[in-house]
């Protein structure tokens, strides 16, 4: 694989996960082309990056192991071309309900990220996939930090509407550079789609580390969703009197965790992935009590963002690789199950934090988060034996329960 082709599937990696974040320091914004805040209460904006998630996460389950069965190329520049079009859409959404509607749809399609990583996994020489992996990662963290920032600048000085069509631009024109540069693949999979998807649960059935990851990277990203869906409320309260420019800004913060991920999968390698997993709990449960302290100083916000993005990068990566230790054979769809559970939380914490915002602002948005970090603790520190490994396994070592197609 040429650098040349590396460097675009990693950078579309990233500009096709933004799609999940551009709302979250727009929602005011949305609010008020709709009729403001009497009309679309914050729990009602809070439906957005809801559904956003909930979508992303049945285009995980659905769509995503297709990438095992199908030649990569076309579904990549498929949904890549269908994220514009769903883009396009959602900028000229004329009513809220068209506009929820439209926020599912486009997190089903944005599938493009989970087909291109483990694509050019598969593509590098075994001397190198780590290398190539952790490229690709660097190219979904940034698009998922700096998602936000661009929002946040776009959205203040031209509108929302604009943001989304500038976006959805950028991704026709991106959707046939893939289908260019893209090589064939040949399919891993010989069964049909029904078969597929009875591999995925067999392996989420026999494997009890991918169940505990799941769990407990679920955990992490509601915590983390619920203190990015309500943020925008916060900064535009009578506290600070900030906006979507503010949010933007905190984003860039998200930084530290790009740094942190490197640490975190050298600790996995050398030592162990689950304690790794149980620091990034402690770390992100400690940015929440800096929260509490910082409703209303931008400068403790500030320190919390750097926190929590440390604790939830170290987790997200402690556990991505022990899910990628567990079956060579079988980590497109080992991945899939963990990605969906780490959306289906994402969707928890966003719908649950707008709730709790409403009910009872900042506080009750942390301690919501807390609630989700103790739930993920207490299995962590009381999980059986078999739950405790760290991925690690042999290629070619199937597990008994799974169809002979994995």
């Amino acid at each position: 694989m040429e650098k040349r082709t590396l460097g675009i599937m990693a950078t579309a990696t990233g500009i096709c996960v933004a799609n999940i974040y551009y709302c979250q320091p727009l929602l005011h914004e949305m609010q008020n082309s709709f009729g403001g805040s009497s009309i679309i209460t914050d729990a009602k904006a809070g439906w957005i990056p809801t559904l956003t998630q909930i979508g992303y996460a049945l285009g995980i389950l659905f769509i995503v192991p297709l990438g095992d069965q199908k030649e990569k190329r076309n579904p990549t520049y498929l949904f890549t071309l269908a994220s514009a079009i769903v883009l396009m859409g959602i900028a000229a959404a004329p009513t809220f309900e068209i506009l929820l509607i439209l926020c599912l749809l486009l997190g089903i399609v944005t599938t493009t990220p989970q087909f291109l990583i483990p694509f050019a996994a598969a593509l590098a020489p075994k001397e190198k996939q780590g290398q190539v992996v952790g490229i690709m990662m660097s190219g979904l963290l940034l698009g998922i930090l700096l998602a936000r920032t661009v929002s946040g600048f776009v959205g203040a000085a031209f509108g929302w509407r604009m943001m989304y069509a500038g976006a959805g631009a950028v991704l026709f024109v991106l959707s046939f550079i893939l289908r260019a540069i893209l090589p064939k693949s040949e399919p891993t999979f010989a069964g049909n789609y029904r078969d597929l998807l009875g591999s995925l649960f067999a392996l989420v059935k026999s494997e009890p580390v991918l169940r505990e990851t799941m769990f407990l990277g679920g955990a992490l990203f509601a915590a983390f969703s619920a203190f990015w869906a309500t943020l925008i409320h916060l900064l535009e309260s009578d506290s600070f009197h900030l906006g979507a420019r503010t949010v933007g800004l905190f984003g860039l913060l998200g930084a530290a965790g790009a740094l942190a991920a490197p640490i975190a999968g050298r600790f996995s390698d050398r030592k162990s992935a689950r304690a790794a997993t149980g620091v990034g709990l402690l770390i992100t449960a400690f940015s929440f009590g800096i929260y509490i302290l910082g409703a209303k100083s931008l400068i403790i916000l500030a320190i919390g963002v750097v926190v929590m993005d440390v604790g939830v990068q170290v987790g997200h990566i402690a556990n991505q690789s022990r899910v990628f230790g567990l079956i060579a054979e079988a980590r497109s769809r080992t991945n899939t199950a963990y990605i969906f559970a780490y959306f289906v939380g994402g969707s928890l914490g966003s719908g649950l934090g707008s709730w709790a915002w409403s009910l009872a602002g900042w506080n009750g948005v942390c301690l919501t988060s807390l609630g989700f970090l103790a739930f993920g603790g207490l299995f962590y520190f009381t999980a059986p034996a078999r739950y405790r490994g760290n991925g690690t396994r042999k290629a070619g070592s199937l597990p008994l329960e799974s169809s002979p197609n994995l």
